[in-house]
């Protein structure tokens, strides 16, 4: 599960705050596990956190990671989104998308699809012939990120975004790797457009390594470990694989990797981001997330009678196998 392929030694460093006032965990839940799609096993990042601390996130799952015999890879059929962004990385694996405005590619490993559901879009998100057959090791995670009020209604929008065009920084002592997938951390700008101000990254910690990651203090932040042991905020709260972290007050998240990792992963992996609270109403029911009930009920009504756009003539399909 490699965060990033480069030496540390090539990259630009975190810097220290003058005063460095690390952020204290406040609560941890265990993501407790699901399916998803054609079936596929996710944990629920956010479950049991309240819906203040993630603001402006609306949901997160931990795809897989799941090592698939030939002809089990899974996605999700053509379904239709309204009223925020989705963001998907993938670590391991490729998955193919595409949309009913025209937006399309292949994500692969370490890359990211960022798509902006606006004012309403279909897409298929589904693995790839080759990798149905083949088998494989599949993980990755999706975010959906809320839009404001005032940009629910903005043109979908699809943004492909490769493993090259994430932005790579580390610690003074090359003990941590933080891939910035997109926003900005510490004045290093991820890859693409974000429609609400954020901050979405994979760290990589080597064991027995500690790092002060400086973070805005406008933003809330969530740090769930994707693999690994290790501890987090200024009391050191211990953590693990599967666990979410909600980090309050201070202007660094301090991080630290146990010596001891576990055989599948040698280093403490994490997912952590943060964004600016949108602080408005959000009401969400499935597929949909919008401001009122009566919102949500004209997406019901837009998606039925055609208004999301139709599936192109040269769609993709889920491939089975058979």
């Amino acid at each position: 599960m490699p965060a990033a392929h480069a030496d540390p030694m090539t990259l630009p460093r975190l810097s220290t705050p003058a005063e460095a006032r690390p952020r204290r965990a406040t609560h941890v839940i265990t993501a407790p596990q699901a399916y998803e799609g054609e079936g596929f096993p996710v944990r629920r990042a956010f479950a049991g956190l309240d819906v203040r601390d993630v603001d402006p996130f609306i949901h997160m799952d931990q795809m897989g990671e799941v090592e698939y015999a030939p002809g089990e890879p899974k996605g999700t059929p053509w379904h239709p989104h309204r009223g925020f962004e989705t963001f998907t990385y993938l670590i391991d694996g490729n998955f193919l998308h595409q949309d009913s405005q025209g937006g399309g590619g292949t994500i692969l490993d370490g890359g990211t699809q960022y798509m902006t559901a606006g004012a309403g879009v279909l897409h298929i998100e589904t693995p790839p012939e080759a990798l149905v057959m083949s088998g494989g090791l599949f993980h990755g995670v999706q975010l959906w990120i809320n839009l404001p009020k005032s940009k629910k209604w903005i043109d979908p929008q699809y943004q492909d975004l490769q493993s090259e065009d994430s932005a790579m920084v580390t610690s003074a002592d090359g003990g941590a790797i933080l891939r910035i997938l997109a926003g900005e951390v510490d004045g290093h700008r991820g890859p693409g457009i974000s429609h609400t101000p954020l901050a979405i990254t994979h760290l990589t910690l080597a064991p027995g390594a500690q790092v002060d990651i400086p973070w805005r203090e406008d933003f809330n932040a969530l740090a769930y470990v994707l693999a690994g042991n290790g501890a987090v905020g200024t009391e050191a709260r211990p953590v693990r694989t599967g666990q979410n972290v909600v980090l309050k007050d201070g202007n660094v998240l301090r991080v630290s990797a146990s010596t001891q990792q576990e055989s599948r992963s040698r280093n403490l992996e994490m997912f952590i981001i943060g964004g600016l609270p949108l602080r408005e109403p959000v009401i969400q029911y499935g597929p949909f997330v919008m401001s009122t009930r009566e919102e949500i009920m004209q997406a019901f009504d837009d998606y039925q009678t055609g208004r999301f756009g139709q599936i192109p003539v040269n769609a993709i399909q889920p491939f089975h196998g058979h």
